[in-house]
């Protein structure tokens, strides 16, 4: 457990409000030195002992780390002075020199989370810019690993990178599972079962992957020359993965080339 006190700007909203939940159920700080702001200043987790309040620089205030859980699109018009305080972004497209420039932050750590963080899987990577302290580091991880895996990278860059690639979700997964079903109605199969077998490969076939090395999984049901050998032939030769690596590309420009302009 932390001694710092942690406040989440959004920390009612679906992302700020699952941080704020999972911080709570593995007792990363002490309950009340856990503060959130809402502009009615009331909400169910002030029943477990959280902190509210109405405004957001009196969290701000009362806060030693602070994180912004916001649509990057409402990032210009949040009016916070945070001097001599570490910032946690989780905004994309917004870069770490422009954060501390509009809040005077001493330090801010970027960070990518994706919609996993409901259910505790997501993957977080983070970039500190400033002097982050190193306890203030060992937080940061602890923080995210309270929400699945996280893990420190050395270069802004991939940060914006990571936004296409862990920060999307679920997002590929469903278009992968979408497509599979409509291939199979496409084939004739009725609809109902089409979604059940797509599922089945996109979310529970998947979970081999878990303790098995993808590409050794795909070297030997290539080797075995069946059915599963033809159809990934197929997609190899249909530039699958040149296709996925033009879609990371595309997402990371847009994060690169910033939101707020």
């Amino acid at each position: 457990m932390f001694n710092e006190t942690l406040g989440i700007i959004g920390g009612t909203g679906w992302l700020g409000g699952a941080i704020a939940k999972a911080v709570l159920a593995k007792a990363l700080v002490p309950v009340g030195n856990l503060v959130i702001s809402n502009r009615s200043g009331s909400h169910p987790l002030s029943q477990h002992g959280v902190r509210l309040v109405a405004d957001n620089q009196d969290l701000v205030d009362c806060s030693d780390v602070v994180i912004i859980a916001v649509r990057p699109e409402h990032f210009a018009s949040l009016n916070i002075n945070a001097t001599g305080k570490t910032v946690i972004s989780l905004m994309a497209g917004i870069t770490a020199q422009a954060i501390a420039a509009q809040t005077s932050a001493l330090a801010v750590v970027r960070a990518m989370p994706n919609a996993a963080v409901e259910i505790e899987q997501s993957f977080t990577p983070w970039y500190c810019f400033g002097e982050v302290e190193g306890a203030i580091k060992i937080l940061v991880q602890r923080l995210f690993e309270c929400v699945g895996s996280s893990a420190e990278v050395q270069q802004e860059d991939f940060i914006d990178y990571l936004s296409a690639l862990s920060g999307t979700g679920p997002a590929f997964p469903a278009l992968l599972m979408t497509a599979l079903a409509n291939q199979a109605m496409v084939a004739g199969i009725p609809a109902e079962i089409a979604q059940l077998a797509a599922k089945n490969v996109v979310v529970n076939s998947s979970q081999l992957l878990a303790s098995h090395d993808a590409q050794q999984m795909i070297d030997a049901l290539v080797a075995y020359r069946g059915v599963t050998a033809a159809a990934l032939q197929t997609m190899t030769q249909g530039h699958f993965e040149e296709q996925i690596g033009r879609a990371l590309l595309a997402g990371a420009a847009v994060a690169r080339r910033g939101l707020m302009a």
